[in-house]
């Protein structure tokens, strides 16, 4: 084991430990009822601490406390926490009474013959505001509905080897729930209590997790460290861990699976991992954006090329999931026009600081490989000609506001089929890919589109939504596509969120509705999808997105229906 650190920091780890062993034991010998009641009272002191919690995470990211923008911490902190411990009471209550984590809910067969999980909305409140969004999660070939139900559960319902046990977790920098999401994730999937260390850029956050997560910390579920790759090298090599979990790059998880420099790739070479124990990772890539020719209105244009800079510089780009390769067709009679409006909202969009360490350098990087590359203001639009080398943008993940623009020849489900395809074979990773469509044309194409679907290889998949959207959702799974190896990891290996606790996950997909309210009602026709949503508070152009972000967030901590109803009013003014 490492030697190198102080006396001063290793002794508090190794006392946290200490408090973890006998967490262990004591956690292992609550029921699922007890864990459930220990559940509610985290919820209570999350939502009792969100308002510090966004507001840290605001001032984290060198944003003002009235930066239009400032929204996003909102729902990618608090919320997104909240909304995963209802769904994980609701399961582990279910299980509590006897009854199964499916028991009522919709369970069929693709049109591959995989088993699917609808698995969104569940409930009334997600039914009504997220009306016209779905998730499905479409579990391995040749695992039945019947395995499915005996499956679901995880280590609330039969514990597996290697389950137990203390758990190590370095948590993400870059958006506030994940550490906490994969914390939760460890506990109930896998019975194993937690140490968290944060990423550096969340040192400013441990305050808040320390009161938000109380009641995990003071009977030694939990415990939170700080510290950079050093206290990191001492953790992983530490034996008090059964398992490793990370969120972060392919570089850092072969650092501790290989080690770095020479004897790292010498292990590599002779398959050696220097670490001794099960890893699971989550690690990003490049994830496309592939827009479907159809017929649409300029209302359509505005709209979706809003949500492809959304989907680029939310968290200003500094996102596994981002947006980076906008996959066209050449032919398609609207091209010129979406392009048009595209570099319109990508330019317009609100500044913002590229706070992420090394970002700048990710950013130089990409001009210096595409010195064509329109620079609107704090970002880049890089649109690949013919005869261009693209493999820069295809292979690397920029993790910065750099968005890219790709154009393949046809129309229809030769156009689809080629952008699959492309997106399976030129793209590094397996994350998250996105899909634009019209409904017409979706009908049009009929079988042809969810032959397409299937065949793109990616762990979440969005249509007529953005792959966030699956991130956010805690009854979907979020990971890579299965089939990585410590080896070849590419994005990652295993699932997290899943609040259902399903076995044998292939992938999610989350759909949504190709227009917003009010224009949604003019769509059912066409076998579109009706929402009651106007412009969704993530997208970068909202003007109300700050306020809905915070009154969604505050309804899910506290309830309220006239606090809804002014959140709606302002949501109709986005």
């Amino acid at each position: 084991m490492p030697d190198t650190l102080a006396d001063d920091v290793r002794a508090p780890i190794e006392a946290d430990i200490t408090a973890l062993r006998k967490g262990s034991t004591a956690w292992s010998a609550l029921t699922v009822g007890q864990r459930v009641t220990l559940l509610r009272g985290v919820r209570r002191t999350v939502a009792a601490n969100a308002r510090t919690w966004a507001r840290t995470a605001v001032r984290s990211k060198q944003l003002g406390d009235d930066h239009p923008l400032r929204g996003e911490e909102w729902l990618s902190g608090p919320y997104a926490t909240l909304g995963a411990l209802d769904a994980y009471i609701e399961t582990l209550d279910r299980i509590a009474n006897g009854r199964n984590p499916l028991d009522g809910i919709p369970i069929d067969r693709t049109a591959s013959g995989q088993t699917r999980v609808h698995s969104f909305p569940l409930v009334g409140i997600d039914k009504l505001l997220l009306s016209g969004f779905t998730g499905e999660v479409w579990l391995t070939p040749g695992t039945t509905p019947g395995d499915a139900r005996a499956r679901a559960g995880l280590a609330q319902r039969a514990p597996q080897p290697g389950d137990g046990g203390i758990g190590l977790v370095l948590g993400a920098g870059n958006i506030t729930s994940i550490p906490v999401l994969d914390v939760l994730y460890e506990l109930l999937a896998h019975d194993r209590v937690v140490l968290l260390k944060v990423n550096p850029t969340q040192d400013a956050l441990v305050p808040v997790f320390e009161k938000a997560l109380a009641p995990l910390i003071a009977p030694g579920f939990l415990r939170i460290v700080r510290g950079g790759p050093d206290v990191g090298a001492y953790l992983t090599a530490n034996d008090a861990f059964s398992h490793v979990h990370i969120t972060g790059s392919a570089p850092t998880f072969d650092a501790i699976v290989w080690g770095t420099g020479a004897q790292g790739k010498r292990r590599r070479r002779e398959n050696r991992p220097q670490l001794k124990k099960p890893i699971a990772a989550e690690l990003g890539g490049v994830s496309p954006i592939i827009v479907v020719p159809g017929a649409w209105s300029d209302e359509d244009l505005r709209f979706q090329a809003e949500h492809v800079a959304t989907m680029r510089l939310q968290n200003a780009g500094h996102n596994c999931i981002a947006g980076q390769v906008v996959i066209l067709s050449h032919d398609w009679a609207q091209k010129d026009q979406f392009l048009t409006e595209l570099r319109r909202a990508y330019a317009i969009a609100p500044e913002r600081p590229i706070w992420y360490p090394r970002s700048d350098e990710r950013m130089a990087q990409a001009a210096e490989s595409y010195p064509d590359a329109l620079v609107l203001a704090d970002r880049l639009l890089v649109e690949v000609d013919d005869g261009d080398d693209a493999t820069a943008l295809e292979q690397t993940e920029y993790f910065a506001p750099v968005l890219g623009v790709e154009q393949l020849p046809g129309t229809g489900q030769a156009f689809l089929d080629a952008a699959v395809a492309h997106a399976n074979e030129r793209l590094q990773g397996t994350l998250g890919a996105n899909v634009l469509i019209d409904p017409a044309t979706e009908a049009s194409l009929g079988a042809g589109f969810e032959r397409a679907i299937t065949a793109l290889r990616y762990g979440s998949i969005a249509i007529n939504t953005w792959t966030a959207f699956g991130f956010i959702t805690p009854t979907v799974t979020w990971g890579a596509f299965p089939g990585n190896t410590i080896a070849d990891v590419g994005s990652g290996l295993g699932v997290v969120h899943n609040a259902l606790l399903l076995a044998d996950v292939e992938r999610s997909v989350v759909r949504g509705p190709f227009r917003p309210f009010p224009r949604s009602a003019s769509i059912v026709r066409d076998g579109g999808r009706f929402t009651i949503l106007p412009k969704p508070p993530w997208f970068a152009s909202s003007r109300t997105a700050a306020e809905v972000s915070e009154g969604l967030t505050r309804f899910r901590a506290q309830g309220g229906v006239l606090a809804l109803l002014r959140t709606l009013v302002q949501a109709m003014r986005a």
